[in-house]
Order: structure tokens, then C-alpha cells, then sequence
């Protein structure tokens, strides 16, 4: 299984936001700072990722992107499933979930035993990628010391 661009930069960005801004909003040019990916590309991302439901947005002098849930109620497995089509390791693998690529049925589709391995590491793949939150990702990032920054937006009043 090889995740695309959108799959790892999307949960970079969310770890990001998690880990930098917890419940306020975050800017898009911050993000894209600090972890190296093009804004444009970010907001390609992030619109898959508003749609799924793990992210809202707000206009204005205040908005940004925010997560819609807690870091602890957002899985990988969310993130990965909101930026692929599949989490297949091979088409075959997946039951009912055929992948939108697939072309033509397998010739040895049911009478495979190749399949039920590649069925059982796609399970134990959504098994891990189910069980790591944001939360999770937030805490192994303070385990190794990798630095916060907190919000430069200023607030200027009259």
C-alpha cells in the first residue's frame, strides 16, 4: 500500500493544527510554513477533509480551519479514508469496497488464497490506523520534544 501526497500531507497539516492551535482556528500560510506544503495544495486537502466532516472553516479576520471534533475523536484511518478512494494494499482485498480504479474482476476471485493474506493485512492496517488519534500523534510529538508555536496573529484594538 502506497498513500499519495494528499494522505500524508493531510495528516501532517491535522497533527499540525492539533498540536500548534488545539481548538482555535489555524491559517492556511501558518500550516504551510511550518510543515513545508504549498497553500494551494493545502486547500485541495483540506476540502476533502471538510467534507468528511473533520474539518470546518470560518471567513474572516479571526477565521481559519479548525478541527470539527477534538484531536481525541479524529482518527488516521478518518484522514486516510477522507484523501484516498481506498485503503486497499491490493483491489482484491477489499469485500464490497471495490476500488473506483478496478477494471476488470479478478479470474480467481472467492479461490484465491493469496487474498485472505492481503484481506488480513488490510485488516490490521485499519485496525492500527483506527486506533491513533490526533491525540495520540499530539502526545508522541511532546515525547519527542518537537517545539509548539503558539499564534503570532495579532489582535489590535482601538
Amino acid at each position: 500500500m502506497r498513500l499519495s501526497t494528499k494522505s500524508r500531507y493531510g495528516l501532517r497539516a491535522l497533527f499540525d493544527m492539533a498540536y500548534n492551535c488545539g481548538t482555535q482556528s489555524a491559517q492556511v500560510q501558518d500550516i504551510s510554513r511550518r510543515q513545508q506544503i504549498s497553500p494551494r495544495y493545502l486547500e485541495q486537502i483540506f476540502q476533502n477533509l471538510k467534507q468528511a466532516g473533520i474539518l470546518k472553516s470560518k471567513r474572516g479576520p479571526n477565521g481559519g480551519y479548525s478541527l470539527a471534533r477534538t484531536p481525541d475523536q479524529i482518527t488516521v484511518l478518518e484522514i486516510i479514508k477522507a484523501t484516498e478512494q481506498d485503503v486497499l494494499m491490493v483491489d482484491c482485498a477489499g469485500e464490497g469496497k471495490r476500488s473506483k480504479r478496478r477494471k476488470n474482476e479478478c479470474p480467481f476471485e472467492g479461490n484465491c488464497v493469496t487474498q485472505t493474506v492481503w484481506k488480513d493485512a488490510n485488516d490490521l492496517l485499519e485496525g492500527l490506523f483506527g486506533s491513533l488519534t490526533l491525540a495520540t500523534l499530539c502526545q508522541r510529538g511532546a515525547e519527542m520534544g518537537l517545539p509548539r508555536e503558539q499564534d503570532q496573529r495579532m489582535m489590535y484594538y482601538i
